[in-house]
């Protein structure tokens, strides 16, 4: 790519999320529901679009970067049905219990034992977390947590596999 190419390419894709990001990200939120996935999917957007060779042939750069977006949510889709997510729960009983079981323990022990939990849950997203706490310290059902965190009940079940996912590579760790 010349130098001319580039700055083409540079050019049209900060026009482009100069004028179009906040249509760009509603239209990811839409159909992602997640805004930590549709904030990565716009990212990798502008960046496909820095990649582009011959910017003059884009004759349209709202429907491109559109086709753009519409083309990785197709791809994330693909890698999310690829990608099984599996969910153990003895590993959330065993984090609950740590978080829980302070009956026996002096409150020095149990402030430990808050800031281990905070710790296992901190490298989590914050979606991820919420959902997790809704369910487990709240005792909210998959729908409740659907509703208030405004994302669909699948969405929730695959949060919360996650969020075990990662305590149980957590416990292994150790």
């Amino acid at each position: 790519m010349s130098t001319q190419e580039k700055t083409r390419a540079t050019t049209l894709a900060g026009d482009a999320c100069e004028h179009y990001h906040a249509g760009l990200h509603r239209f990811l939120m839409r159909r992602l529901r997640s805004a930590h996935n549709a904030q990565d999917l716009a990212q990798e957007t502008y960046l496909r679009l820095l990649r582009v060779d011959r910017t003059e042939f884009v004759r349209k750069p709202r429907a491109y970067l559109y086709r753009i977006a519409a083309n990785l949510i197709y791809e994330f889709r693909l890698r999310e049905q690829r990608d099984p997510v599996t969910f153990d729960s003895e590993v959330v009983e065993q984090s609950e219990e740590l978080a829980l079981d302070s009956s026996s323990h002096d409150a020095n022990e149990r402030l430990c034992q808050a800031q281990e939990l905070e710790a296992l849950l901190a490298p989590l997203p914050p979606l991820y977390r919420a959902a997790f706490i809704l369910r487990k310290r709240d005792g909210q059902s998959y729908p409740e947590i659907a509703r208030t965190l405004g994302i669909s009940v699948h969405t929730v079940k695959k949060y919360l596999a996650r969020a075990v996912a990662h305590f149980r590579a957590a416990v292994r760790e150790r």
